[in-house]
């Protein structure tokens, strides 16, 4: 008597039953790649994960005057306390910043007044060949220079020394504020703010960084 041995399967090859596994072994590994793929994806943009980013950009942004940061011994030119200036990277090349809210109202207003009464026309480096006739219309508005020393209020001094922060220069490089104003329909055309001694002639020195203060909303 033979015993039962159920319905007879088809016959399978030996390689045939090697590539099947084969094939199912990678089609496991791709599905568990992208299933930690997905995971580590929906992680990453999980609200903790936000949470934690808007917290760095938060601490980043704190301003006091060095009671909660460790400090360390300063040369004679340091500072003694540490110091926080919020601001946003617009591009990296060329580079930008953005700060904002850089200087105060009240320091907007004390420069603005100052400024007014010494107002003339803007004038305009030329180049080799050029003359005030031939260049008419490049430059539009109206402006003057300040410098620190001759402002009683200090004002100008505090925002030297930010800017020297901010830019790590310090502000002994710096040039006098070249206060600007704009009347509605007047322009300064593309230019560069470095002088070619190629075209302008030998130069004492360079700027290698620009900082512009809007003094106040423009209408």
């Amino acid at each position: 008597m033979k015993g039962n041995r159920g319905p007879r399967l088809p016959f399978f090859p030996r390689f045939a039953r090697e590539k099947i596994g084969l094939a199912a072994a990678l089609f496991f590994c791709a599905f568990f790649f992208l299933a930690g793929l997905l995971g580590s994806s929906i992680l990453i943009a999980s609200p903790a994960s936000q949470l934690d980013n808007v917290r760095r950009s938060k601490l980043l942004e704190l301003d006091d005057d060095g009671a909660k940061w460790p400090t360390m011994p300063s040369g004679e030119t340091g500072e003694l306390t540490t110091s926080a200036i919020p601001f946003q990277v617009l591009s990296w090349r060329p580079r930008a910043l953005y700060f904002p809210s850089f200087a105060t109202e009240e320091q907007c207003q004390t420069i603005i007044k100052k400024a007014k009464s010494r107002l003339r026309p803007s004038t305009l480096a030329l180049r080799k060949g050029e003359t005030e006739e031939n260049t008419q219309g490049i430059r539009t508005s109206s402006g003057t220079f300040l410098s620190a020393s001759e402002d009683s209020s200090g004002v100008l001094h505090q925002i030297e020394e930010k800017i020297a922060r901010a830019t790590m220069i310090p502000r002994e490089h710096g040039e006098s504020f070249n206060v600007l104003r704009y009347e509605i329909g007047q322009k300064y055309a593309c230019h560069y703010d470095a002088f070619n001694p190629a075209e302008y002639g030998p130069q004492k020195s360079q700027r290698v960084s620009i900082l512009l203060m809007l003094w106040n909303n423009p209408s």
